[in-house]
């Protein structure tokens, strides 16, 4: 079976049209990212919050309700493409064996997976700027985009390994849901978290310190949204292992059907 250099075209096609097709998906892009981020606006307190920024090295004074909306519209953008990215990859996963195992290019299927997830996260950042653009001022928007989109990056890259890891769409609904709950709860100044040990290790410590210099200072701590880019890498790579491992063939030829002795 030959396959011409459009294997990775077409396989990108239809990946990017099974996220079209899951309706949950659309509308927690659509609907459940604005309704996050007025949520915080209208539920977050109006008093000035003093927190320190490391990224910026420096102590931020700002409102509070509008460091809410900052850190409220990443935690939906994780969640949107988290959720999107498990479910395309959890829904396709049997397919997808039966294709490679039919003799389809692993490696293109695979590079058309990971670049569906940059193609919706770009989508999804693009659409959560816009919304935040319109609800407060914003000192930065080209940095904050970035901040933004690896922070979603971070997350499609968890839940294409979960995709490819979990045996059940509940397993994957709720590793997602608390992993992002948790993160941002941590990384949210509004809290009043302590600076605990290991904090700058969850995937959206880079994204999140990002979004608040860019909000709020005129400092761009670039390499501070390298963190999330290097969870998005560690995590794809480890999906795209796992996808090589599960869809490996697991019929065994004898050794004297190789030996051309037959078994006595």
């Amino acid at each position: 079976m030959t396959f011409r250099p459009s294997a990775y075209t077409e396989m990108l096609r239809c990946t990017l049209l099974g996220h079209l097709r899951s309706r949950m998906a659309v509308l927690l892009a659509v609907a459940f990212i604005p309704a996050w981020i007025m949520v915080a606006r209208l539920c977050a307190p109006d008093r000035t919050l003093r927190f320190s920024l490391a990224s910026a090295g420096v102590d931020v004074l700002a409102p509070a309700n509008h460091v809410s909306q900052v850190v409220n519209a990443l935690a939906a953008v994780t969640l949107v493409t988290g959720f999107s990215m498990f479910m395309e990859t959890f829904k396709a996963g049997e397919t997808d064996r039966r294709l490679v195992l039919a003799g389809y290019p692993k490696l293109r299927m695979l590079l058309a997976k990971v670049t569906a997830v940059a193609l919706v996260t770009a989508l999804v950042a693009v659409y959560t700027m816009a919304v935040l653009a319109g609800s407060l001022p914003v000192n930065q928007l080209g940095p904050l985009a970035l901040a933004v989109f690896s922070a979603g990056l971070a997350y499609g890259g968890i839940g294409l390994l979960l995709g490819s890891l979990v045996r059940g769409e509940l397993e994957g609904f709720f590793l997602v849901i608390m992993l992002s709950l948790v993160d941002t709860g941590l990384q949210n100044p509004v809290l009043n978290v302590a600076d605990l040990t290991g904090l700058s290790a969850l995937p959206l410590y880079g994204a999140c310190q990002s979004a608040l210099a860019a909000a709020f200072t005129s400092f761009t701590p670039w390499s501070y949204g390298l963190l999330s880019l290097a969870w998005s890498a560690a995590t794809s790579a480890l999906a795209l292992l796992a996808f090589h491992v599960r869809t490996r063939p697991h019929c065994r030829i004898a050794p004297e059907v190789l030996a051309g002795t037959p078994h006595p």
